[in-house]
């Protein structure tokens, strides 16, 4: 039996007697199919896989080893924080390394360029666009400068008259007036109504002097006085001066009398629960400085009273509106080929202009010399104090440097002004004039001022006061089919104002973003056609007919709201704190 057991199995793969032959190689452990053989090259093959993943392993023993060393350094240097802090001196040491290492003529030579807008270029600009800009000058902006027909007579602000009678005055008002022409404007009208709402008597306000307008000029001498009281004698009882019994109190000394101190743009409530009971108790009180001491957010009360000041009660004395109507008329005369229309223009280019901006313009040292006298003289330490920086290519990026003669022709010749148009030119004295007006009348040889318009005799009598001669400036633009401000400030505020309430709101002004125009008189591969492509979109953007309702926390001077003032005269206006 055993012979036939071992008879059956042989019969399977081997002699009768041969032991079994070894099972098949599991797959697992194979790796795949191999190909049958005993011979040499399968032994080969079989040493060679061995080699393989023994090296795979060794492979992998390093990568664990390396990820545990690194772990364990990073551990050490989180338990020694103190080590990160020599980190920055091996860096530099690395590089100061490097860098030895360098020869000098393979370093890189770094060149710096300046931002875009921050360099006074506008002459190079002028001189490169010249030819392109004297060959375009068909464009009449002035025959095509409103979007809108004039309709007339849609907008006015409603300023009625009262017919109440005043109660009995809580006291007297005295007010300094500090600044310029519209600044002192200001005082007078918040000073109008402040008194109004209070119901106290105001004292014509006194102009303080300053260093920098050195005007002596009186209240009489800008403004007409007896309109001013006669106007508003319904609304505000207004004397020239304080009786004797009160000033017998003070010694007849305007410095005795108690003086408020006001933080600007105080709000009307601070008025009635902090200043009125020192009224009601002294019978009269003194504020000084005045200017901008009353916020522009005011109940309608009081923004009637201020609107009633400055567009009705404030006229320009005889001697500064006679002058001002025979200027306009020659103005008119001159811009006979534009049926008497004539543009405005207010620069501000005066020398302390330009020296309280801290530009840089085209006048190397010498200017700079100028400039840094300029700025002594008139704001003694301002600009040189301990830690203070000015930076004058970042002031011009802001557009907070005063447009010079040439940009604002290289501007309105953008706009499609063209060299026929007539301009008025309100300003001081240029810095200057000589080199910075020459390009401008280049391109405008129309371009008036009032002393070209007047002879030396009809200047005379205002030559020497500023105010005056400021006063002369704001009426002819006044006038003007277009007023273009370059600059900002009370002048321009105040002439928008007054020109949207002249004209029931159709007053076209021209207000330049002057941002943009940094960039585009920096640029040195600008051409004629793109600039006034820039220009004339910037110039339809400022269509500011003033038909838009006052904004909050604007100026009732710059946009003398309509809306308002009508609800004011439909109610009770006229509710002054009556006497205690």
């Amino acid at each position: 039996m055993q012979g036939q057991a071992y008879s059956r199995l042989g019969s399977f793969g081997g002699s009768a007697g041969t032991p079994y032959p070894p099972p098949p190689p599991s797959p697992a452990r194979g790796g795949g199919r191999r190909t049958p053989g005993k011979g040499p090259s399968s032994a080969r093959g079989s040493h060679e896989a061995a080699a393989a993943a023994a090296a795979a392993a060794g492979v992998v023993g390093w990568g664990a080893a390396a990820r545990r060393a690194a772990w364990a350094l990073l551990a050490a240097l989180l338990r020694r924080q103190a080590v990160f802090l020599f980190a920055p001196l091996l860096y530099v040491a690395a590089m100061l390394l490097y860098m030895g290492s360098l020869p000098l003529d393979v370093v890189p030579r770094i060149i710096t360029r300046s931002a875009p807008g921050s360099v006074y270029r506008s002459p190079q600009l002028y001189a490169r666009l010249r030819a392109d800009m004297d060959a375009d000058n068909s464009t009449d902006a002035l025959a095509t400068v409103w979007r809108q027909t004039y309709k007339g007579g849609a907008w006015r602000p409603c300023i009625s008259n009262v017919t109440n009678s005043l109660p009995e005055s809580n006291g007297y008002i005295y007010v300094e007036a500090n600044g310029g022409l519209n600044q002192q404007r200001t005082s007078i009208c918040n000073a109008v109504a402040i008194a109004g709402f209070l119901n106290a008597t105001l004292i014509i306000p006194n102009f303080h002097f300053h260093s920098i307008w050195k005007d002596p000029s009186k209240f009489s001498d800008i403004y007409d006085e007896n309109h001013f009281v006669k106007r508003l004698q319904n609304d505000v009882r207004i004397v020239d001066k304080a009786p004797d019994f009160i000033m017998e109190r003070f010694g007849h000394n305007i410095t005795n009398v108690f003086n408020f101190k006001i933080k600007a743009w105080s709000p009307i409530k601070y008025y009635k629960d902090v200043v009125l009971p020192k009224l009601v108790e002294e019978r009269f009180i003194r504020i000084s400085p005045f200017a901008n001491r009353l916020s522009f957010d005011a109940p309608p009360v009081v923004q009637r009273l201020r609107c009633l000041a400055n567009f009705e009660a404030l006229k320009f004395a005889n001697p500064i509106a006679s002058l001002s109507e025979t200027l306009i008329s020659r103005m008119r005369a001159k811009s006979a080929e534009s049926n008497g229309k004539y543009i405005a223009v207010h620069l501000r280019f005066e020398e302390d202009m330009v020296a309280f901006s801290c530009c840089v313009y085209d006048g190397g040292d010498e200017e700079k010399r100028e400039m840094d006298t300029a700025r002594e003289i008139g704001w003694k330490g301002k600009f040189t104090k301990r830690g203070r920086v000015i930076r004058p290519g970042v002031i011009r990026m802001n557009g907070k440097c005063p447009l010079t003669p040439l940009e604002v022709g290289l501007m309105l010749r953008g706009m499609g002004f063209n060299n026929k148009t007539a301009i008025f030119l309100a300003s001081g004295k240029i810095y200057r004039s000589e080199k910075t007006m020459a390009p401008l009348l280049e391109m405008f040889p129309l371009l008036q001022t009032k002393e070209t318009l007047a002879s030396d005799e009809e200047l005379a009598p205002f030559k020497d006061f500023s105010s005056r001669m400021a006063a002369i400036d704001y009426s002819v633009c006044a006038y003007s089919e277009v007023f273009v401000t370059t600059q900002g400030g009370n002048f321009p505020h105040f002439l928008m104002g007054h020109r949207r309430y002249l004209y029931g709101g159709h007053s076209k002004t021209i207000k330049p973003d002057k941002r943009r125009l940094a960039i585009l008189f920096d640029n040195p591969r600008i051409g004629w056609k793109s600039l006034k492509r820039h220009l004339l979109n910037m110039r339809a953007h400022s269509d500011a007919k003033g038909v838009e309702m006052k904004r909050p926390n604007e100026s009732i001077y710059t946009f003398p709201c309509p809306d308002c003032m009508c609800r004011v005269n439909r109610t009770a206006h006229s509710k002054p704190i009556h006497a205690r």
